[in-house]
């Protein structure tokens, strides 16, 4: 959409950001054993942006979130 500017998130590894990345039109096929981050994000240009990161590990039964925090919003 208009504020979402960002990919939806990419492999980890060694490295911060590796492949596979998360976007449209990426035809990798996601096997056992990779380990990748979604992470979808929202801008406002010169404003206000904020980005929820949950890490996901591929198993052969699926997928396995590694995040363990809650899901409610907390209003401060």
């Amino acid at each position: 959409g208009k504020y979402f500017n960002h990919r939806t998130g990419h492999g980890l590894g060694l490295e911060i950001h590796e492949p596979p990345y998360i976007v449209s039109g990426n035809k990798t096929f996601l096997q056992p054993g990779m380990v990748f981050t979604v992470e979808p994000g929202i801008y406002l240009a010169d404003k206000v942006g904020v980005r929820i990161e949950d890490d996901v590990v591929i198993t052969e039964d699926g997928a396995e979130s590694l995040s363990t925090l809650p899901r409610e919003l907390t209003v401060l």
